[in-house]
């Protein structure tokens, strides 16, 4: 995250190449990507979490 809003930082600073720029972007990109896939694994551990079937609370072991 700390990466990211450095990218974002030198972006709106608007002192970099073009090339400079793109890379930077692209950089972010995956950071961002990144970033969403392991909040998306979260929120599914929290669900499972908070779930509660018929019987009471799932009790099953999470597997990574």
């Amino acid at each position: 995250m700390e990466r990211l809003a450095s990218i974002v930082t030198e972006l709106e600073e608007g002192e970099l190449s073009l090339e400079d720029s793109l890379a930077r972007f692209e950089e972010g990109v995956r950071l961002a990507k990144v970033s969403q896939m392991q909040l998306d694994a979260a929120e599914a551990k929290v669900e499972q979490l908070l779930a509660v079937g018929e019987d009471g609370p799932i009790t099953e072991e999470f597997v990574e």
